[in-house]
């Protein structure tokens, strides 16, 4: 599968940033249950998101890097 980055510098830093930060939460925060392990789990795909610059919800919607929609 071929993707294009659909994700800017700056937002790809809050992304991983933020994505610690829930990993953080959720594991010493919430503790080791189950809605810690759901947080940190939605933390590692935000940061992978940021990591890559490909975010799949941004690309079903149509967003582009240059903030242009495909319509």
């Amino acid at each position: 599968m071929i993707y294009r980055k659909n994700i800017g510098g700056l937002e790809q830093a809050i992304r991983i940033a933020a994505g610690a930060g829930m990993v953080a939460c959720g594991l010493l925060g919430l503790g080791y249950n189950a809605v810690g392990y759901t947080v940190a789990g939605m933390g590692v795909v935000t940061a992978l998101t940021g990591l890559f610059g490909f975010c799949p919800g941004c690309a079903m919607v149509g967003r582009k890097l240059n903030g242009t929609s495909s319509r």
